[in-house]
């Protein structure tokens, strides 16, 4: 999901659109291409391996929609901003995903049970696959290198997740070797190895927006509480709570002063505390500091 500053400027938004824009793109093609391909050769691998990409390819729309969502400012409905509607989004993506998941189970099992005629596969299937997967290979290059560029860590994320894309083909193009070389029983096999990444795809989606929506902790408190005691002044800290996704993170801390400390110097104290934690982790899009005298032991 999109590194979510809110405060960036929108011409970065624009860029990370792009990128997602002609990736989606891509991966449209790419899982055109195996699903009409794998309808007319017969072959259930590829066909499954078509709706994986497909995902790859509807991942992006949802990335879009967590753009759009981070660009728009709090309001007085929406005083964190709007990027929960991006988990919401995620989520109906996940349903999404298992339709998808039984569409390919349903046509590997109808293969291992003889409801589907065989089918000889050709080196066109070859061709195919590898062309895919030439395509996946320069999409992981293009969103690594954007992701760098831009700061996205959505879009290193999505860079991942179509790498595993790649080993998926890759599964299938075994399968479709096995198949033309005497064993045809590894075509459904390669299906249902797609299968398995499609469901563990839509595991980490609902472990990652679960956590999201529950406010589970985003970040180690040793890491926040090492940049506040670097500050002058600052005598110590407890009560560290984040919440929020891994990019896109609201901190709030109790911070120690001296007890005699004037409210004017522990004020621009307080403010030396949040530009560093900000700028030490760019992911914090805002963060509430407390004042309070240290403990009296």
């Amino acid at each position: 999901m999109p590194n979510g500053d809110h405060d960036l400027a929108p011409s970065r938004y624009s860029a990370v659109a792009r990128v997602l824009v002609r990736v989606f793109v891509l991966n449209l093609g790419v899982a055109l291409a195996k699903i009409v391909f794998g309808y007319l050769s017969g072959a259930v691998s590829i066909l499954s391996d078509g709706f994986h990409s497909l995902i790859d390819a509807s991942s992006n729309v949802v990335g879009l929609i967590g753009i759009r969502a981070a660009s728009q400012p709090p309001d007085e409905d929406h005083p964190y901003g709007h990027r929960k509607y991006e988990t919401v989004a995620a989520y109906g993506f996940m349903g999404f995903i298992l339709l998808v998941m039984l569409e390919v189970l349903r046509n590997a099992f109808n293969n291992l049970r003889g409801r589907t005629p065989p089918h000889a596969i050709t080196t066109a299937s070859f061709v195919v696959m590898a062309v895919t997967v030439v395509v996946n290979l320069f999409v992981i290059w293009y969103e690594t290198r954007e992701s760098k560029r831009l700061s996205s860590e959505m879009l290193m994320a999505d860079a991942l997740q179509t790498r595993a894309d790649v080993w998926s083909s890759l599964t299938v193009i075994a399968a479709l070797a096995g198949t033309r070389y005497g064993w045809p029983l590894l075509d459904p096999l390669g299906a249902l190895v797609v299968a398995a990444f499609i469901g563990y795809g839509g595991y980490q989606i609902f472990r990652a927006t679960t956590g999201i929506l529950s406010d589970m902790v985003v970040m180690s408190n040793a890491d926040v509480e090492h940049v506040v005691m670097s500050v002058p002044g600052v005598l110590g800290c407890h009560h560290i709570r984040t919440r929020g996704s891994e990019d896109h993170v609201f901190l709030d801390l109790h911070v120690w002063m001296a007890a005699d400390m004037r409210l004017d110097e522990a004020h621009r104290i307080s403010h030396v505390v949040k530009d560093l934690l900000m700028a030490r982790y760019p992911k914090i899009v805002d963060a509430i500091i407390h004042l309070e005298p240290p403990p009296r032991h």
